[in-house]
């Protein structure tokens, strides 16, 4: 198994250090996206670059299809996580036990060097699918989604397949995120002197206290594919030092929302508590930031052709065909936005990315190559399932 040629290829992603360049050790997508687009100019099959940031390219390969104006996109993120924290060398692949390791090795350079294979092996057999196939290496999803952004832009497409790793499981919907910051703002004084200025924590931890209680409301409302929205207070930093009375505390706050929810409706509900607390308190100033990140949940009907015929592949390999939810975010939320249905599919675990010991069971590797490759075969945009 070691010696399968989408593992080699994976082996050689995995070497390559594409830490999304807002972290740590970061190093921007162009180095991975060459290795990509020689991979496919050894097998003359069309590519470009789209540019999405200084350096950082969207690498999209093209197959040609039987019918004209009709598409397929198969999409994975080239960029990681940060190596910070890791304990097993993170750009040296190492196959053990039937898992190969190292940063990106799960999470989902997997998923890319299956698509990779998958779109080559039809190439090479002379099996020209249906539909026009684009393979896109994308830039920036680790930390604001620039590069799907950008390939937005101009795509028309009917269907597309996002690389994450789903344990090969077909996913159709996944939760969405809001991100922000709220703000405290206090009088500094002299600790000796408290009653001299405003405590920004003070104000703050009453602050958190209604967001706790908002979030224990979300558990009424459960879909039923993802469960209940959440809400989670990840970061606070306040005060100087021990001795002055803080004049500013912040915390920075992750939302993850249920299909239906529209994030500016969510916010204007957290504002008007802010409100109702000031209201309560005259001295309490504290506000809400703009969002850092706004992403709506993916909902993709059950019966759209991409989630039928998902189905139908991974029922003739033997594998589950459940169509299931996930509650973490991907492209494939920006994807559905703008009108392409779409659903996600991997290899490996989500409970592995980012971790110390990040790894990929090499079958499921094997198993995505298969489901890829067939899956682009048989979709149709006429055919019933």
């Amino acid at each position: 198994m070691s010696d399968a040629p989408v593992l080699k290829t994976l082996a050689d992603l995995v070497r390559i250090n594409s830490i999304n360049p807002a972290y740590e050790n970061g190093n921007p997508e162009g180095e991975i996206a060459a290795y990509i687009e020689r991979f496919f100019g050894d097998r003359e099959i069309e590519t470009w670059r789209q540019e999405v940031l200084p350096g950082r390219p969207n690498l999209i390969a093209r197959l040609p299809g039987h019918r004209a104006g009709l598409r397929i996109v198969l999409e994975a993120h080239v960029d990681t996580a940060s190596i910070t924290g890791m304990t097993i060398p993170p750009f040296e692949p190492v196959i053990r036990d039937g898992r190969m390791y190292g940063r990106g090795s799960c999470d989902t350079k997997a998923g890319l060097a299956a698509m990779m294979h998958a779109v080559a092996s039809l190439h090479s057999a002379g099996n020209k699918p249906e539909c026009e196939v684009w393979m896109v290496a994308a830039a920036d999803e680790e930390y604001s989604f620039r590069g799907v952004s950008k390939l937005c832009e101009r795509l028309k497409a009917d269907a597309a397949i996002v690389a994450e790793p789903t344990e090969l499981r077909p996913v159709i919907a996944s939760k969405g995120v809001l991100r922000w910051k709220v703000c405290a703002t206090g009088k500094a004084a002299h600790s000796s002197k408290p009653h001299l200025g405003t405590n920004a924590i003070v104000h703050m931890a009453r602050v958190i206290e209604a967001f706790e209680k908002d979030a224990a409301t979300l558990e009424a409302n459960v879909h039923s594919l993802l469960g209940p929205a959440t809400l989670n207070i990840g970061v606070i930093r306040g005060g100087v030092q021990v001795n002055f009375v803080p004049d500013r505390c912040e915390i920075e706050i992750d939302r993850r929302l249920l299909p239906g929810e529209k994030p500016a409706e969510v916010l204007a509900g957290y504002q008007a508590m802010l409100n109702r607390l000031r209201k309560d308190d005259r001295a309490m100033q504290v506000c809400m930031e703009p969002p850092m990140l706004v992403d709506e949940a993916l909902e993709t009907p059950p019966d759209a052709m991409v989630a039928r015929t998902a189905t139908e592949v991974l029922r003739n390999m033997g594998l589950p065909s459940e169509l299931v939810g996930v509650p973490y975010g991907s492209d494939a939320s920006k994807l559905s936005r703008h009108g392409v249905p779409s659903i996600i599919f991997g290899p490996g675990s989500i409970d592995l990315a980012h971790a110390a010991v990040e790894y990929v069971e090499c079958d499921h590797v094997i198993q995505a190559e298969e489901f890829y490759r067939s899956f682009l075969k048989r979709f149709s945009t006429e055919r019933v399932c």
